[in-house]
Formats: structure tokens, C-alpha cells, sequence
């Protein structure tokens, strides 16, 4: 712990509280003002001033000093959230904040644990109560990789000397499996958001499977009408409330461009006619900052990321449809590919994952036509002639 002493002195006529500590085997000098005039009678006051201010300096300076011994567990874990700040993501931040600042705050601010004296069994304790609470072991497995990766960095600047969260067993991974519509399914959704604020991101998305970033960014000047092609390399997301817009997808494989349908075409073709007519009819009142996109609602207003997933289930829950998340649709796109004849290579590329591997995993369960083929050809492998025996 870093103490800190101090005196008065005077300067300009007012009362200094001369702040001197050692940090890093140097010693450092601050200067701050009491704001208390230096004259006959102030003397005590001036001296409570002081030792008030050198109180709450001390404790700023030990709260931003992740080397002291004696900072708690959970001051780290946010003080590593500042440190990694300009180095990620904000919607990635955005959850591990979600993550900190939540449970793990309510649960940890109490113990007293520290940084240095935090052990696996805390960790596991900690689990446990998430999943008391209810919680799923997916999820307590994003709590783990954030503690792990937090206190990985306290290893690795020699803050402690092993990571505690490396000697904890994690719950068990439910497998997860995909919830999607069937074509029938779709077909009737497609009904119910006719001329409401879904329209535009639900048909798209059902159609190519876009991912809700890529739906909500999509620019009119990706649409190529001549030759029929729409390209995806622009991002829109949302983080506490505001718009992140990004010329940029979440991965390389994700910039892609497929062919322009002529059913998706016509309704583009229609749907900018209509945004030309609604600009003309609301004059000045209509939002000129998203002209360029083709997710704005009748008054030019960009179709919020946020606005899509909550109306989307309150739409399903009033039309008693089956309830899926709207990233579900994207789900639905490529079991409808699967089911049509598709292999997942071309699934792969339509739905712009990174790997393979990601696409086999997810929809592996949904593709019997390639077990059902292995089967024939085994069976033309190994097939026997028997002889009829007259009887």
C-alpha cells in the first residue's frame, strides 16, 4: 500500500496541502488546494482540509495502483476493464462490463477477497452461485473466460504468480442446437410483418441469413442492380444505447457478396420508390443522416438494432407464433438451404462464417441426406445376391 503524508503551506494567500508519497522507489510531490484563505483563525480548519484531502488522494492513488497488495479482488477486475478499454471492441467491452459490473460485483464486493489472495476455491464458489442462481453453464463459462483472461494479465506483469482460475472445473457445456421455422413457418411470418417496422430486416434476413449487424447496415449502394449482386461490408451494432456504425464486418469471411434474387430485387426496387415518396411527403421532418441506408422507418429513421430484437418477440408472442430469436431466422436460412440441396461448404460462404468447422457444427444435426447417402453407398458396397429358394 502506497501511504501518503502531509503538511500545509501557503501560496497566493490560501492554505496548500503538500501531498508526498514513495512510489516506484521515487518520492512525488502534489500540490492541492484547501480553498481556505490564510488568515488568523483558519489555521484548524485548514489542517482538517488537509488530512481529508490526503485521505481520499491515498485511496485514489492505492485504487489506481493495480501492483498494491492489498486491492480487492473486484477493484482489479474493473480496473482491468479500463486497462483493455482501447484495445477491443466496444460492444466486446460492453459485455465483459455486463458481465463485471453485474453479479460479479454484487457477489464479490462483500468478501474483502484480494487480488493477491483470491484462490481457485472462490472462483468455484462463485460458479456455483451463478449457477444457483439459475444460470446456464454456457454462461458461467463467459464469466470464466473473462476472470481467466483477467487474472492471465496479473500473471503475466508479476502481480501474482500463478492464475488461480486455471485449477477450476467448469460446469458442463449443454451442446447448443439451433431453433428455426420451417418454410411454411416463414411464409406466415412473412404475412404478419407486412407493412410494419420488421418488414425490411426480416424478409432480408430470412432470405440471406444476414447477421442483425448486417441487416440494419445495409446501404443502398451495396445493391447492385445491373448485376444483380448485394455485398455486405457494413456494420451497424449497438453499445449502451448507442450506434457503433462501422465499414467493417466481424470477420473477413463475413465481407461477402451474393447474387441479388429476382424477388429480393423487385422488392428493393419498390421499397426505394416508397423511401423516395416518404422523403416527399414528410419534407424537413424527415432524418436526412440515413438517406444511404435501406433499414429506416417511413420518417427516415434508422431501424434500431435494439428496436428489432424486442419487437421481434413481441410480435411472435402476439401472433402466437413459435417463439425464436431474431438471430434464429438466420438458423432458419441455412437449414432451409440444407434441406433444398445445399452442402454446407456453399452454407458456409452464403452465411459468411470464418471456418468450416462453425458451420458443420451447427447444422451437422439437420443434414440427414449426407448419413443417408453414406448408408447407400455402404450398402452397394457390400450388397449380397441371394439365391430364391423355392420352397
Amino acid at each position: 500500500m502506497i501511504n501518503v503524508t502531509a503538511s500545509l503551506q501557503i501560496r497566493n494567500g490560501i492554505y496548500q496541502a503538500v501531498l508526498s508519497y514513495k512510489k516506484n522507489e521515487k518520492w512525488e510531490t502534489k500540490w492541492k488546494s484547501t480553498g481556505i484563505k490564510a488568515i488568523k483563525g483558519n489555521k484548524k480548519k485548514a489542517e482538517n482540509k488537509k488530512e481529508e484531502i490526503r485521505k481520499k488522494f491515498q485511496e485514489e492513488i492505492n485504487s489506481d495502483n493495480i501492483d498494491n497488495e492489498d486491492i480487492l479482488f473486484i477493484d482489479y477486475m474493473k480496473k482491468w476493464l479500463k486497462m483493455i478499454s482501447s484495445s477491443v471492441e466496444p460492444t466486446t467491452l460492453n459485455g465483459y462490463q455486463g458481465v463485471i459490473n453485474g453479479r460479479m460485483t454484487d457477489y464479490f464486493k462483500n468478501t474483502k477477497i484480494t487480488l493477491q489472495n483470491i484462490k481457485p476455491k472462490h472462483i468455484q464458489e462463485f460458479y456455483q452461485y451463478l449457477l444457483d442462481e439459475g444460470l446456464c453453464g454456457n454462461t458461467v463459462k463467459h464469466y470464466h473466460a473473462n476472470i481467466r483472461k483477467a487474472l492471465q494479465y496479473a500473471m503475466k506483469t508479476d502481480i501474482i504468480l500463478s492464475n488461480p482460475a486455471d485449477k477450476v472445473d467448469l460446469p458442463k457445456i449443454e451442446e447448443y442446437k439451433p431453433k428455426f421455422y420451417t418454410s411454411d413457418e416463414v411464409k406466415t411470418l412473412l404475412n404478419e410483418v407486412i407493412g410494419t417496422k420488421l418488414e425490411i430486416p426480416v424478409m432480408i434476413d430470412c432470405f440471406y441469413g444476414f447477421r442483425r449487424s448486417e441487416v440494419i447496415g445495409l446501404k443502398w449502394s451495396a445493391v447492385d442492380f445491373e448485376n444483380d449482386t448485394i455485398t455486405i461490408d457494413h456494420t451497424i451494432t449497438q453499445s449502451n444505447g448507442k450506434l457503433i456504425i462501422r465499414d467493417k464486418t466481424k470477420t473477413k469471411s463475413s465481407k461477402r457478396t451474393l447474387p441479388l434474387e429476382p424477388i429480393v430485387k423487385s422488392f428493393l426496387i419498390e421499397l426505394k420508390e416508397k423511401q423516395k415518396n416518404n422523403r416527399e411527403l414528410c419534407g424537413d421532418s424527415y432524418n436526412k443522416d440515413y438517406l444511404e441506408y435501406i433499414c429506416v422507418d417511413n420518417c427516415g429513421n434508422i431501424i434500431r438494432p435494439d428496436y428489432v430484437t424486442e419487437t421481434f418477440l413481441k410480435l411472435l408472442k402476439r401472433k402466437n407464433l413459435k417463439i425464436i430469436r431474431f438471430h434464429d431466422l438466420r438458423h432458419t436460412c441455412a437449414s432451409i438451404l440444407l434441406k433444398n440441396g445445399a452442402n454446407m461448404k456453399e452454407i458456409q460462404a452464403w452465411l459468411g462464417h470464418s471456418n468450416y468447422n462453425t458451420t458443420a457444427n451447427l447444422y451437422a444435426h439437420l443434414d440427414s441426406s449426407s448419413v443417408n447417402n453414406t448408408g447407400k453407398v455402404m450398402a452397394n458396397v457390400f450388397s449380397i445376391k441371394k439365391e430364391v429358394v423355392a420352397v
